[in-house]
């Protein structure tokens, strides 16, 4: 997939601010500070699209982004906030399950995980909470530049093996490098196919 056109479209506070949902859509989400912007950025071509922050929990909105005016890009505040106060945390939650849970053309979720650490308690719960939300959902392995192969390999093999525990299949999974501009491809190519889908389904 060649992306011509990606426009920063809304920022909405909950699911029923969001634009119509007339195009298949897919949301980005993971901890803070995992490199969900970065990564929004590559497969956009475009550097200044989304806004990467040093500060974690920069996201607190639903961003939707246009592209090639055929698909949805979401942007979802992280999980597991950084430094914010309890009330703004279950108000965060809320504002996400609801969007996860009521958005009607959310094709898939890209669930980003860092490729650097063994597995999280964290990302493993979130994973186990969509499956019982039933919502379609892949891997993104970001910061594969950051740590030699093997350990990135490692680290990817250990996780999918914490996830046999409790799934009996797993999801599709993408191993990414902003740097290297590695992942990109397949991870277009992926939302490619689940565009065809949508069209065939609308």
């Amino acid at each position: 997939m060649v992306i011509k056109t990606a426009t920063y479209l809304i920022s909405s506070p909950d699911w029923t601010k969001c634009p119509k949902p007339d195009y298949p859509e897919y949301a980005f989400i993971g901890r803070s500070n995992v490199g969900k912007s970065s990564l929004i950025n590559l497969l956009t071509n475009n550097e200044k699209l989304a806004k990467t922050s040093g500060t974690p929990g920069k996201t607190q909105l639903i961003n939707h982004f246009e592209i090639n005016n055929a698909w949805y890009l979401v942007d979802l505040p992280g999980y597991g906030f950084a430094k914010r106060s309890m009330s703004q945390r279950k108000q965060w939650e809320k504002m996400i399950e609801d969007y996860l849970r009521k958005r009607e053309n959310l094709m898939n979720v890209f669930v980003l995980i860092d490729s650097r650490h063994s597995p999280q308690k964290l990302d493993i719960d979130f994973i186990n909470q969509l499956g019982e939300w039933q919502i379609p959902f892949s891997l993104v392995f970001t910061k594969a530049d950051k740590s030699t192969q093997l350990e990135v390999s490692r680290n990817i093999k250990s996780f999918l093996n914490k996830m046999k525990e409790s799934w009996e299949f797993l999801p599709p999974h993408f191993v990414t490098s902003t740097v290297k501009k590695s992942g990109r491809d397949k991870i277009l190519d992926y939302i490619e196919e689940l565009n065809v889908q949508f069209r065939a389904i609308a």
